[in-house]
């Protein structure tokens, strides 16, 4: 099910399948990729995982789970709506006899995205796990919107650069190794940049990253705090009907960097909750 909200500026949609966001508006532009051939969602929520582990197998509690989906389970989850508003949507998913099958612990993850206090061009989002089991829980959390790119008429994605906050050195090793930026803060946009996947920057001294173009005043901009340990840049390669970057918060490298440890419990990545705590991982989407 489908939920709306305005400010007068911004409008924001959101669905209960995923708690996923299905649409940013400010004005009459579209800022969120529209779900297209090249890439069937819009912004999913990565949990327990971000991307898999070695043959989307882990242990957790000496035992061996598989997780079949890339990212986990919730953003193919139904949600429950919680107390949506004009100004703010808010869904739940919590632990049952299905998500135990794929991982043993007992959670509520609360999504929610609010229009900013001070800003009435700025989309809040938090994503909240909180541990209602016996013991300590382990997880991976990340938001993976994609914006549109171009983001008007007469543009091409090649006119588009992401702009990080504060140079960043960011190095991909993906069948072997490559600097993307060596103490730099713009990275033009080409589809061969995205050969090898993702482009991630682990503890970057950033804390906003921005699509722009030259040509065009319109762009986005994508901020976090410090429950953020990495961000990341996709866009599928050789695809021109791919127009969008997905600019992408995540509490740390994916699951897959840690996979010489077995245990999940092990995986120095992995954000470790204890019993009846909460965890709130959040970001902020400005449209301009």
């Amino acid at each position: 099910m489908l939920f709306s909200m305005t400010n007068g500026k911004m409008t924001v949609s959101a669905d209960t399948h995923g708690a996923e966001l299905h649409s940013v508006r400010l004005g009459e532009t579209e800022y969120l990729w529209q779900c297209g051939d090249a890439w069937k969602r819009y912004a999913p929520v990565l949990f327990p995982f971000i991307c898999s582990p070695k043959d989307k197998k882990y242990k957790a509690g000496g035992r061996e789970y598989v997780m079949p989906s890339n990212h986990g389970f919730a953003r193919d989850s139904e949600f429950a709506p919680a107390g949506n508003s004009d100004s703010s949507l808010s869904f739940f998913l919590t632990s049952d006899e299905s998500t135990k099958k794929l991982f043993p612990y007992d959670f509520r993850l609360d999504v929610t995205y609010s229009f900013d206090k001070d800003r009435d061009d700025t989309l809040c989002v938090a994503n909240t796990v909180t541990n209602t089991g016996s013991g300590p829980m382990f997880f991976y959390l990340g938001g993976h919107p994609a914006f549109n790119c171009p983001l008007e008429e007469g543009l091409s994605f090649e006119d588009y650069y992401v702009e990080y906050e504060k140079p960043e050195t960011v190095i991909q090793v993906w069948n072997g190794t490559r600097t993307i930026l060596e103490n730099e803060n713009r990275l033009p946009m080409t589809r061969a940049l995205f050969d090898n996947d993702v482009i991630m920057k682990d503890a970057p001294a950033s804390r906003s990253i921005s699509l722009k173009s030259d040509k065009s005043s319109r762009g986005v901009t994508l901020s976090w705090n410090e429950s953020c340990g990495c961000i990341s840049v996709w866009s599928p390669t050789g695809d021109d009907r791919a127009a969008f970057v997905c600019l992408e918060p995540w509490t740390s490298v994916p699951v897959y960097e840690d996979d010489a440890f077995e245990d999940i419990e092990s995986k120095p990545h992995a954000v470790r909750l204890e019993q009846g705590c909460s965890f709130t991982f959040e970001y902020r989407i400005r449209v301009f």
